[in-house]
């Protein structure tokens, strides 16, 4: 994850968690437990499987870009099952949570905090060797994994891996138990200034320590996730391929020279339909980033074109308004998108996805644009290389909005399709 709220928050792997729940949080939860009950209703809790491979897993999701800044999923762990709000990251592995071991330091998260199984993960198990970055690294204790997870904004979480059990609602009616390897985080350094109200992150990437990966590995799902967000807030995540057909994605291959991301590889920007000059993007898909980020020389390029098509529009801009770095206003607040839409220009990346052809993500202002609380228009993209970034340029959930987004790690392709979010799939029925 290079998560964020604002500008703030950006992180390598994960993000931090908060003082306490947000009111805007809280409200989400409560208004959609309608949702996760309707979802409880469609997977049932059968206790044997009938090709699991078959079937996927779905989870409600909740928040929002803005202005919660965070999503979260509900996750059920330990004997018995105790709920647990965490980030999904697809730009981390890893799947921790805030933990009693006792806890060094901890943050208040919406839950009290995990308490570990006894059974540890040994230091030589190849899931502990997946989570260092030298095949030397050092075992204090040979029958304990120690992790370290460090991020980008200089904060970092310290921790145990523990087996545990994880509770699953498959979407052929079955309810399974799988016995998973997870993060109890008993040190975290957090070097924002605000934090998400959550207990963990559930860690969606692409390494065998990833709950997707070990799930495929043990015959559950196969190795595919995915994700919905609403425009309005909310949306879902799912594991495994059974909810879409893929004839409707649009795909395109995941670099194989960049293996710790979901990276599309190299894309050209565009606005508007015509070339910007920005070509040669490295592009990555990190549902744990609030906003999108180019590089330095893209952005400028970017701001310069955009500040252009906007010359001798009703807009001024908003110096006073520091919600983002850039922020227009108009001659009365603006109270959605809609109002302002017809101002800007479409953008989109092109990837060449190795088949002779190109695969192309759009962007409609819906998918860079926010309102502030002011009634001002600001630009959800920012600049990376600010921020730590290097030559990385992410997708971040403003412009996944309203598109599912696919992660295939079995086929290696990475797909996207417009979609309804606000609603979970039908059970035994392709979503797109």
């Amino acid at each position: 994850m290079w998560g964020e709220k604002g500008m703030a928050m950006l992180a390598l792997m994960g993000v931090f968690f908060g003082l306490s729940v947000s009111t805007s949080a809280s409200d989400t939860h409560q208004q959609q437990q309608r949702w996760w009950k309707k979802s409880a209703m469609f997977y049932g809790s059968s206790s044997s499987a009938v090709n699991p491979l078959r079937s996927s897993v779905v989870f409600p999701i909740y928040g929002n870009v803005y202005p919660d800044g965070f999503y979260y999923v509900q996750l059920d762990v330990g004997q018995p099952p105790k709920p647990y709000f965490l980030d999904p990251d697809t730009g981390s592995d890893l799947t921790w949570l805030q933990c009693d071991a006792p806890c060094v330091r901890c943050t208040k998260g919406a839950h009290p905090l995990y308490r570990p199984s006894k059974d540890r993960v040994a230091c030589r198990d190849p899931l502990c060797a997946s989570l260092h970055s030298s095949p030397d690294y050092q075992c204090d204790d040979p029958l304990q994994c120690d992790y370290e997870v460090e991020y980008a904004d200089g904060g970092s979480s310290l921790g145990v891996l523990v087996n545990d059990s994880v509770f699953l609602n498959l979407t052929s009616g079955v309810r399974v138990s799988s016995r998973l390897a997870i993060g109890c985080g008993y040190d975290q350094i957090p070097a924002a200034s605000s934090y998400p109200p959550l207990d963990g992150v559930l860690g969606l990437g692409r390494g065998n320590s990833s709950i997707v990966s070990q799930l495929s590995n043990q015959g559950t799902v196969r190795n595919v996730v995915g994700h919905c967000l609403s425009g309005r807030g909310g949306g879902f995540l799912f594991f495994g391929e059974g909810v879409y057909d893929s004839s409707r994605v649009v795909w395109t291959s995941m670099s194989r020279d960049y293996p710790k991301h979901y990276s599309a590889g190299f894309a050209e920007l565009t606005l508007g339909g015509k070339a910007t000059g920005v070509k040669k993007l490295l592009v990555d898909f990190d549902s744990g980033s609030s906003y999108t980020y180019l590089n330095s020389q893209a952005y400028q390029t970017f701001i310069s074109l955009l500040r252009k098509e906007l010359s001798g529009k009703p807009l001024k801009e908003a110096v006073d308004d520091q919600t983002l770095p850039e922020c227009w206003k108009g001659k009365k607040p603006f109270k959605s998108i809609h109002d302002v839409r017809k101002y800007f220009k479409p953008l989109a990346l092109s990837f060449s996805n190795g088949l002779r052809s190109r695969s192309r993500f759009e962007l409609p202002p819906e998918s860079y644009l926010i309102i502030s609380p002011k009634g001002n228009v600001c630009l959800g993209i920012l600049n990376g290389t600010e921020v730590g970034l290097q030559n990385h340029n992410i997708i971040g959930d403003i412009s996944m909005q309203d598109k599912m987004v696919i992660y295939d790690n079995e086929k290696q392709l990475i797909g996207w399709a417009s979609a309804s979010c606000n609603r979970l799939p039908s059970p035994n029925s392709y979503f797109v």
